[in-house]
C-alpha cells in the first residue's frame, strides 16, 4: 500500500522547522486550524449538521447536497438536467434496493436478514453476515478467494496460538503490561478480551492479589456518585444535559435490539450523566453515548454464554447485581478512554477541528491525486471525517469490527488519541481507487457516507491496522529527513557567519539560538530528538551517531 511513500513523502521544497508537533512547519504546512477562515468554517459546519451523527443517514446526506445544490445553481439552469438532490435521492433508492435484493438472498441461509447495510452503527450491527465473530476471515470480491479446509485449519491454529499465549501471560501472578500490549496488538481472544480492556485502561492492577479489592473499591465508587449526583439530573442547573442524554440513548443504534431495552438504556443514561457532572469542563456531548457502546458490549460479555446472540440477549434476565458490575465497569473504563481525548469535546471541539486538519495535510503528502480530486469536486474533510473523530469511526465500521480495532488502540500508546489519525488516512486511503472513480460531489459524498464495510471481518482491521503503522513509521522517518536538513542548513548558516570577514555577532548569535531552539522544541517531541542521546522506540535512526552534534 505504502510501498511508494518514501519518495513522494520526501517530495517538499521547505523543511520542518521548531515549535509544532507532527504537521505543523515554518513555510510547507499551514498552522493547524490557526486561521480564523478554518474556526468559522468549523463553526459554520457544526451548526448545519447539528445532530449529525444521530439523524438518518440518508437524510444527512441529502442535507449536504441540498446545500451543495443551493450554491452551485447556475443562473442558466436547464431544466432537462437531473439536480444532484435528486440524483443523490435515486442513487440512495437504488442503493437501497440492490441492498435489499442481497437480505433477500442472505434469508436462504440466515433467517434474520432485515437489516439494511448503510454507515451507522445501528445499521451494522444488524446485519446478519456480521453475527459470527470467533474465526476471522477476509472478504473479497475474488471469485478464488473461498477459504479452504486447510485455510481455517490454519487459521483455527493462529487463533489457538494466539489463545494460549494470552492463558501464558495471565496465568503469571503478576501481569506483564507490557507482553500484554505486544499479544494484544493484533486482537485479543474473546475469552481473554474483558479482563485485558480492564488491565490496559488501568483500571484493573496487575497483580493478581490486588485485582479483588481493587474492583470492589472501584465499583463501589462508581455507585456513590450514583448516589450523590443521579437525582440531581432533574435541578434546573442539569437537566437540559440530562434531557439530551435520555433523547440521544434511545436512537444511537435503532436497529440493535439490545440498546432498546429499557434496563440498558437506563444504564447508559446514569454513565453519561455521572461522567458529565464530574467532568464539567466538557460536559455530555452529542457522540460520548457511542463511546461507552464498546465496552459494555465487551463486560457483559463475560456473563454470556459464548454461542448467545448478544445483539438481542435480554440484559434483565441476568441479576441486579451482575448487571450492576457490567455498569460500573463500562464507566470506569469509558472515563480512561474520554481522558486522552477530552479536548475533542470541550468548548469548539479543538480536538477535533486539529485532527481534521492533520488529516487533510496527512493525507496531500501521501496520496495526492486523491487530495486533489476531492478538493475539485469541492468535497470538505470537514464534511465526512468529522463523524470519523468524534465517534472513532464507531459509524462507519460493525461492531465486531470497532471491538478489534480498539484491542490495538488499548494496546498502542495515545491509541485513541494519535493513533487514530493514522487509522483514518488507512481507512480513507483503502477507497482511494473508488474515490476517484466518482466523477461529481454527490456521488463522492454518497460514497464517503456508506463505505462498504459491511461485511469487513477482523481480518480487514488487522490489515487497517498495519498500513496505518507503516504509515506512521513512514511519517516519522519523513519527519526526521526534514528536520535533519533543517539542522544542517542552519550549521551552515552559523559556519558561513563565522567565515566572513567581518563577523556580523548579531546574526551569529541569533543563529545559534535559533539551532539551539529548534533542537530543544523537537527533544520533547514524539517524533525527532536532535543532538541528544534520547529517541522514541519507533524511530527508525535509532543509532546515536546519525544524530547531527550541536
Amino acid at each position: 500500500m505504502f510501498g511508494n511513500r518514501p519518495e513522494s513523502l520526501g517530495k517538499t521544497e521547505h523543511s520542518v522547522s521548531s515549535g509544532r508537533s507532527l504537521f505543523s512547519t515554518q513555510n510547507p504546512l499551514k498552522p493547524i486550524m490557526s486561521k480564523k477562515k478554518d474556526q468559522e468554517k468549523f463553526n459554520a459546519y457544526a451548526i448545519n449538521t447539528n445532530d449529525a451523527w444521530e439523524i438518518d443517514d440518508r437524510a444527512m446526506t441529502l442535507r449536504i447536497l441540498d446545500k451543495n445544490d443551493t450554491n452551485n445553481t447556475d443562473d442558466n439552469d436547464d431544466s432537462g438536467l437531473t439536480s444532484p438532490k435528486q440524483k443523490a435521492e435515486d442513487i440512495l433508492l437504488t442503493n437501497a434496493q440492490q441492498q435489499k435484493s442481497t437480505n433477500a438472498r442472505r434469508s436462504n441461509v440466515s433467517t434474520n436478514s432485515s437489516s439494511t447495510t448503510h454507515s451507522g452503527l445501528g445499521r451494522r450491527l444488524g446485519d446478519p453476515s456480521n453475527a459470527k465473530i470467533s474465526v476471522p476471515y477476509r472478504f473479497t470480491n475474488n471469485s478464488n478467494s473461498s477459504i479452504t479446509k486447510n485455510a481455517k485449519s490454519n487459521i483455527l491454529d493462529v487463533d489457538q496460538q494466539k489463545e494460549n499465549k494470552f492463558k501464558q501471560i495471565f496465568d503469571q501472578s503478576t501481569v506483564d503490561l507490557n507482553d500484554l500490549r505486544k499479544a494484544s496488538w493484533n486482537g485479543i481472544p474473546k475469552p481473554y478480551r474483558p479482563q485485558a480492556w480492564k488491565l490496559l485502561c488501568g483500571y484493573l492492577p496487575p497483580k493478581t492479589e490486588r485485582r479483588e479489592d481493587t474492583l470492589s473499591r472501584k465499583r463501589d465508587e462508581y455507585w456513590s456518585y450514583v448516589d450523590q449526583y443521579y437525582h440531581t439530573r432533574t435541578d434546573s442547573e442539569h437537566q437540559d444535559t440530562f434531557r439530551q442524554i435520555h433523547i440521544d440513548i434511545p436512537r444511537m443504534t435503532p436497529l440493535m435490539p439490545i440498546f432498546q431495552q429499557i434496563l440498558v438504556q437506563q444504564l447508559f443514561e446514569r454513565i453519561l450523566f455521572i461522567w458529565a457532572i464530574r467532568h464539567p469542563a466538557s460536559g455530555y456531548v452529542q457522540g460520548i453515548n457511542d463511546l461507552v457502546t464498546p465496552f459494555f458490549v465487551v463486560f457483559l460479555s463475560e456473563f454470556v454464554e459464548n454461542d448467545a446472540d448478544i445483539e438481542n440477549f435480554p440484559v434483565d434476565s441476568l441479576s441486579e447485581s451482575d448487571r450492576r458490575l457490567i455498569e460500573a465497569d463500562s464507566y470506569w473504563a469509558t472515563s480512561y478512554l474520554l481522558e486522552g481525548i477530552q479536548d475533542n469535546y470541550t468548548f469548539a471541539q479543538p480536538g477535533i477541528q486539529y485532527k481534521i486538519r492533520a488529516l487533510e495535510e496527512l493525507i496531500k503528502r501521501i496520496d495526492e491525486p486523491l487530495y486533489r480530486h476531492l478538493k475539485n469536486q469541492n468535497i470538505e474533510f470537514l464534511q465526512f471525517s468529522f463523524r470519523w473523530m468524534n465517534n472513532l469511526l464507531m459509524r462507519e465500521l460493525p461492531i465486531r469490527c470497532t471491538i478489534r480495532l480498539w484491542d490495538t488502540y488499548l494496546a498502542e500508546q495515545d491509541g485513541f488519541s494519535q493513533f487514530h489519525l493514522y487509522i483514518c488516512a488507512a481507512f480513507l486511503i483503502r477507497f482511494s481507487k473508488s474515490l476517484l472513480r466518482e466523477r461529481d460531489f454527490q456521488g463522492l459524498l454518497l460514497f464517503l457516507q456508506n463505505l462498504p464495510t459491511h461485511s469487513w471481518t477482523s481480518n480487514d482491521i488487522s490489515i487497517l491496522t498495519a498500513e496505518a503503522y507503516q504509515l506512521k513509521i513512514y511519517l516519522k522517518l519523513f519527519l526526521y529527513q526534514s528536520a535533519m536538513s533543517a539542522v544542517e542548513n542552519k550549521q551552515k548558516l552559523i559556519q558561513q557567519l563565522r567565515t566572513e570577514a567581518n563577523i556580523d555577532r548579531i546574526k551569529l548569535s541569533t543563529a545559534c539560538k535559533d539551532l539551539i531552539k529548534f533542537c530543544q522544541d523537537h527533544e520533547n517531541g514524539d517524533v525527532l530528538v536532535i543532538g541528544w542521546e534520547k529517541f522514541d522506540s519507533d524511530n527508525p535512526y535509532k543509532d546515536k551517531n546519525k544524530c547531527v552534534p550541536l
